[in-house]
């Protein structure tokens, strides 16, 4: 009897091992598919972004921002001029006059110094464009010059791609990919949009378009957020956001994430993906010379958000 239940056991035994183990539920491993897919598009969305603000014309090559003058606004690298460049540019490049709500480039004795060019094409005098959307680029060599408007004055961007900003750049500082960090947001449409007034750094006051809300629950927090359109564009969401960590490991002055448009549009309720690990600086974190929008105090949340950029370490 013994020997009996003996055989027996071994051949439980042996089925137990030559019988195919139970798979995977094939949702767990589409589930995981999923995450490592998000992941890795998370991590070359960053990468974009790191090339783009290291990028010859990124925002860590811009060395100044100087206001203009109602009149002749001369600039180069000799003492006298209205605008001082650094040594290594031409003596004189040229003057910005500012007659109303228009800027004229006009050529200093001598002419334009070699090689300068005004949107890809050898200098010429001129009318020039300063909307922000596609201002006129004056360039020479790595040094690259764009008037704004900046409300009823204008102002004078100056990049360099040898900035020490850029030629010494080491990467950004990210919070790693945590999916409870991506979620789906309740969209509740303004009927009719409404005007926001943005707060920047310069202390004016930038008003944009608010076409609705964004309402979703977060870390056991119902949390509400509005974001504004950059103007005209209307194929993109702009958040600019605050939230407890700028007190810590982010930077003060907040940051801002870019979505999509909500699944039924902007005009009707539905839902709208938003992922803060895609959260980024504003160009005031890498250079003192960016002039930036800031959060409107309703997008000055109580909670922490740990995800996205963190502050930047030069």
């Amino acid at each position: 009897m013994r020997h009996r239940a003996a055989r027996f056991a071994w051949i439980l035994l042996a089925l137990a091992v030559c019988l195919p183990q139970p798979a995977r539920p094939q949702s767990v491993v589409a589930g995981a598919e999923q995450t490592e897919a998000w992941r890795q598009q998370v991590e070359a969305w960053r990468a974009h972004y790191e090339r783009e603000i290291s990028a010859p014309d990124g925002w860590l090559t811009l060395i100044g921002l100087e206001w203009l003058k109602p009149g002749v606004n001369s600039f180069g690298s000799a003492e006298g001029n209205t605008v001082l460049l650094h040594a290594q540019v031409p003596a004189h490049m040229g003057m910005l006059t500012v007659m109303g709500k228009t800027v004229q480039l006009l050529a200093p004795a001598g002419g334009f110094p070699a090689d300068m060019q005004v949107d890809g094409k050898p200098a010429l005098e001129g009318v020039l464009r300063v909307s922000n959307a596609n201002p006129s680029t004056i360039a020479w060599k790595g040094l690259t010059l764009v008037v704004l408007a900046r409300g009823d004055r204008f102002v004078l961007r100056i990049k360099d791609a040898d900035a020490p900003t850029r030629t010494a750049f080491h990467g950004l500082h990210w919070y790693a990919p945590d999916p409870r960090y991506r979620v789906t947001a309740r969209w509740i449409p303004y009927k009719p949009p409404q005007i926001e007034p943005i707060p920047t750094v310069l202390g004016t006051t930038l008003n944009m378009t608010a076409p609705g809300v964004a309402e979703f629950l977060l870390n056991g927090n119902v949390v509400l957020l509005e974001p504004v359109l950059e103007g005209s564009d209307k194929s993109k969401l702009f958040f600019i956001l605050r939230d407890t960590t700028s007190k810590t490991t982010t930077y003060g002055g907040g940051r801002f994430l870019t979505t999509g448009l909500p699944d039924h549009g902007l005009d009707q309720p539905g839902s709208l993906t938003l992922d803060f690990n895609e959260l980024y600086n504003p160009p005031c974190a890498y250079t003192p010379y960016a002039t930036c929008p800031l959060p409107p105090h309703k997008n000055d949340l109580p909670v922490p958000i740990e995800a996205g950029e963190q502050r930047y370490l030069p």
